[in-house]
């Protein structure tokens, strides 16, 4: 075997770019998440569906989370719940609410725990590609990952 000659490749120098951010969608509507995911990937992000608030808990990994795409309304345990629980951490990923059922005061309590954004039901995917954009943008700035 050669070592690095002119016809070699050389690796590559300079920093190796960091990955696609890594996006949760959480989500108990199964269609509609796979819908999300689908979308994410096609938009350049990596993304991991969960059916329930528990589920992502128990399978998924926030602090490798660069953002969470998370439904208010779900069986067992809610959105609100979840966020109050991660809050709870020394690190938590920022958190776009999304919800069928929009109503001022559901909407101000987002706002109130600190939610990257806001999205109601359906929403474009233009909008939700711009708020994890910014909101993985902003953590990653922040250099808690």
């Amino acid at each position: 075997m050669r070592g690095h000659g002119r016809n070699t490749p050389q690796p590559p120098s300079g920093d190796v770019p960091a990955p696609p951010p890594l996006v949760a969608v959480i989500e108990d509507d199964p269609s509609f998440r796979r819908a999300l995911s689908r979308s994410l990937t096609l938009s350049g992000f990596r993304s991991n569906g969960y059916a329930s608030a528990e589920e992502f808990l128990e399978q998924g990994s926030p602090d490798a989370t660069d953002c969470i795409v998370l439904d208010i309304h779900l069986g067992g345990m809610s959105g609100f719940e979840l966020q109050a629980e991660l809050a709870a951490r020394p690190s938590s990923p920022p958190i776009i609410f999304i919800t069928a059922f929009d109503d001022p005061g559901t909407r101000e309590r987002a706002h109130e725990v600190g939610a990257a954004a806001y999205l109601q039901k359906p929403f474009d995917e233009h909008s939700l590609v711009e708020a994890i954009t910014r909101a993985a943008g902003a953590r990653r700035a922040e250099g808690q990952r």
